[in-house]
């Protein structure tokens, strides 16, 4: 064979791999769709380049108001799997929809195994009786325990649809876990110097962070909308009679009734963005907010 004929089988023949590996990694049973960039981070975590991760929700969205477009719904019929989180309402809603379209697509509930916790009253923490809308918090990926527990069921999920990579992911699910309990321990250690253990809140989004380490969650919503005047008046004399400090808002929130509450009880406002990728950050800052102070 001549040198140029060898020339051209060698681009043809890369070529063809190039195009076949981005075919491959489109297949269906190469992609995993999730509802939030937390998840894609434990998922991420776990199945590394085995998988192609792809979340819902786009970052700035509110998750408990989102409604997916046909193009991410088309999106979603590409994965293997589905990992929802368990409790947004758009999760429910579409549910039926997103089976009847796409049957061969598992979809996986992250909620499994977590005693959900009401938005206003969550278990051995006092939430102000003013906050959230009824039903369960759906933010159960906010506390390193939840976290754990949703990993666990990704990766049950995963080795039933790649069990001869079984043990790549236990090592990878192991290493998660190592990192869950060092932002635990980080976090531990900041609360220890908190000098108080009570919050406000926008919206009541970390219930289970409050029960986990033993905080007070005060949110301004009531029943999902601004509080009343009479309400930000009784949440403010709380707040003293509290000696909080610390006001948190997530960035997808108006922040108006935040400011005005921070400003009658000299507290700070920290902007928190749970629904970041670097999930272990956003945990770590909520404790050293409190320890500030």
């Amino acid at each position: 064979m001549k040198k140029t004929s060898i020339h051209i089988f060698i681009v043809l023949f890369i070529s063809a791999t190039i195009l076949g590996s981005c075919r491959e990694k489109d297949r269906p049973e190469n992609n995993l769709t999730v509802s939030i960039d937390p998840q894609k981070y434990f998922l991420e975590c776990i199945v590394k380049d085995k998988f192609t991760v792809s979340s819902i929700i786009p970052p700035g969205s509110n998750p408990e108001s989102f409604d997916p477009t046909p193009s991410q719904m088309v999106s979603l019929g590409k994965s293997k799997l589905y990992f929802k989180v368990g409790y947004f309402n758009f999760e429910n809603v579409w549910i039926k929809n997103i089976q009847d379209n796409n049957p061969r697509m598992s979809i996986i509930d992250c909620s499994t195994g977590i005693t959900s916790l009401d938005e206003e009253h969550s278990h051995d923490c006092t939430h102000h009786n003013h906050g959230g809308h009824s039903g369960a918090d759906p933010h159960i990926w906010s506390s390193p325990a939840t976290a754990r527990i949703m990993a666990q069921n990704m990766y049950n999920a995963i080795i039933k649809v790649d069990p001869d990579n079984k043990e790549f992911y236990k090592e990878n699910l192991d290493n998660l876990f190592t990192e869950f309990n060092k932002t635990d321990s980080i976090i531990k250690s900041h609360l220890d110097r908190a000098k108080g253990k009570s919050f406000i809140i926008y919206h009541p989004a970390l219930s289970y962070y409050a029960n986990e380490y033993g905080l007070e969650q005060y949110p301004i919503e009531f029943e999902g909308k601004s509080p009343s005047p009479v309400q930000l008046k009784e949440l403010v004399d709380l707040s003293k009679a509290k000696d909080i400090k610390i006001v948190f808002v997530q960035q997808e929130f108006d922040v108006n009734n935040a400011q005005t509450i921070a400003k009658e009880i000299n507290a700070k406002i920290v902007t928190l963005n749970l629904l970041s990728y670097n999930w272990n950050e956003e945990m770590i800052k909520i404790a050293e907010a409190l320890a500030s102070e």
